[in-house]
């Protein structure tokens, strides 16, 4: 007899947004009194499609916005944080070096559960999905809790010494600030159909933050975001179609078989190649770049709180990750 896979998906969602709201043109105006460059006006904002953006306040962590998406989803899906037994905090930005940003969370939170960080740039809220659903496959967990807490903000150059430095930075100047979360656990129907990857590590040098590591382990001039928007643009246009070709000749599935596509979103005009290159229909996506900039990790968690109260059972959600490093993601998710 042939017994059914078991099938793991996510249950619930939540995510935490910082009160500070900064348009493109005031973080402009930032960058221009601290630099002494002259800019054209609204020239941010023309560039990348970005209006306003969340910046955490000076109180506010990485940790306290995974803490304020965590609790949303607990409380979505009706759990009290002693029901979970493991905690993976899946994120780009950390409170701290050591420990795991996850026990930040966890002491807020009040949970006991296993708990440590899975950290791939902008994938990093997928792979900690994939981690997590892996474990409950393997009865290494019953019911996961993954977290991510971005403030890439305060990696961005307000002082630029010159057009040089403005221009290496420059891809810094999208960021925002957002948490989410997601309960994952077994499901009766449904869940995570299918996950890919793609790893290009050759990459690895054409963006992010240098330091906090053994390389560059002290120094404010490596606490900031470098790197060149363009190659990574370049890179992901080059391996980024195979993937997707990929998922759809093992599923099956072409765009009419998903409610929503929800894809990692840097800048306005990287999201509209996205949709020339591959196709997808653009009433699928989940548009949050305008106002919300490159919220790193917590993206495609964002847009999934965005819309999860609208999907219905049988729904089928595609999420498609891209990271520095290089590395692109996607995960085929139907609702229970």
């Amino acid at each position: 007899m042939n017994l059914p896979s078991p099938r793991v998906g996510i249950t619930a969602v939540g995510a935490g947004l910082p009160a500070r709201v900064l348009t493109s043109q005031e973080l402009q105006d930032e960058v221009v009194a601290g630099s002494g460059l002259r800019l054209p006006e609204r020239m941010f904002e023309k560039a990348t499609g970005i209006a306003t953006r969340r910046f955490a306040a000076e109180d506010e962590y990485a940790s306290t916005l995974a803490l304020a998406a965590a609790r949303r989803a607990l409380d979505a899906a009706g759990h009290d944080p002693l029901d979970i037994d493991l905690l993976v905090y899946a994120s780009a930005t950390r409170d701290v070096c050591e420990p795991a940003t996850a026990h930040l969370v966890q002491a807020g939170l009040g949970s006991r559960a296993h708990a440590f960080d899975v950290s791939n740039a902008c994938n990093s809220f997928l792979n900690g999905i994939d981690v997590a659903r892996a474990m409950i496959l393997a009865g290494r967990a019953r019911r996961a809790l993954v977290v991510t807490g971005e403030t890439p903000s305060r990696a961005m150059r307000r002082d630029p010494s010159g057009l040089a430095d403005f221009r290496d930075g420059f891809a810094g100047y999208t960021f925002g600030d957002a948490g989410a979360a997601v309960v994952v656990e077994p499901v009766e129907r449904g869940g995570i159909l299918d996950v890919e990857t793609e790893t290009a590590s050759e990459h690895w040098a054409v963006g992010g933050i240098p330091g906090g590591g053994s390389r560059h382990p002290r120094g404010d001039e490596y606490s900031y975001f470098r790197g060149g928007g363009k190659e990574l643009r370049g890179v992901f246009e080059k391996i980024g179609g195979d993937i997707l070709t990929r998922v759809a000749a093992r599923t099956g599935f072409g765009w009419d078989a998903y409610a929503r596509v929800l894809v990692h979103q840097v800048t306005l005009p990287y999201l509209e190649r996205f949709v020339e290159l591959t196709g997808v229909p653009a009433e699928k996506l989940v548009l949050t770049v305008p106002e919300l900039g490159n919220v790193a990790s917590a993206t495609l968690g964002v847009q999934l709180d965005r819309v999860h109260g609208e999907l219905t059972s049988g729904d089928r959600v595609l999420m498609v990750g891209l990271g520095g490093g290089v590395s692109l993601m996607t995960m085929v998710w139907e609702v229970p």
